[in-house]
């Protein structure tokens, strides 16, 4: 039940979060899925991604092929992090942002250029210069709610960051009595 609650509070969150538009690719999927495959079985965290991919264009009206190949490629490229981060014993912060600059990369690079000559007979060379800026922008929204989200969602990792920040503050107080024993 607590799992289904993740999921469907993950869910709600990144439909939310991406109807605000607050640029064309505000995306913060990967902050879930990279996680919830660490955690749980790959399959799951595919399923989650490729969910939150069918069930954005359900909610805007946008149902129909680009739904298939983003969802495909979001499952396909979060069940690879799963079984990845499966024979990982810590995954930290700079994993992580690492992760989700491997994971957009290789997104943008399936639905953009790859998709585009497919679908919609774009010269490839073209549609790969016209991703760049998208995908800038993609690496500029996923890379920083990743950071932010896999804190909340990943417990090992808050238990990580929280010893650090209370070994920062204790230095923090050793530096702050040497300079008053000054």
């Amino acid at each position: 039940m607590r799992k289904s609650l993740r999921y469907v509070g993950g869910l709600v969150f990144c439909n939310f979060y991406r109807l605000l538009r607050i640029f064309p690719n505000n995306d913060p999927i990967l902050g879930f899925a990279l996680p919830f495959g660490k955690r749980d079985k790959p399959w799951q965290a595919a399923l989650f991604a490729a969910l939150a991919m069918v069930s954005f264009d359900f909610i805007t009206g946008m149902i129909g092929m680009w739904t298939i190949g983003t969802a495909l490629s979001y499952g396909l490229i979060t069940l690879l992090f799963g079984y990845y981060f499966k024979g990982q014993k810590t995954v930290g912060l700079k994993k992580y942002a690492g992760s989700s600059i491997v994971a957009v990369l290789l997104f943008d690079f399936l639905t953009g250029p790859v998709m585009s000559s497919a679908l919609f007979r774009i010269p490839f060379e073209i549609a790969f210069l016209g991703q760049i800026p998208f995908t800038m922008m993609h690496l500029g929204s996923a890379v920083p709610l990743t950071i932010m989200i896999v804190t909340v969602v990943d417990p090992a990792l808050r238990k990580q960051l929280f010893g650090l920040v209370a070994k920062a503050a204790q230095r923090l107080k050793m530096v702050s009595s040497l300079i008053q024993e000054l």
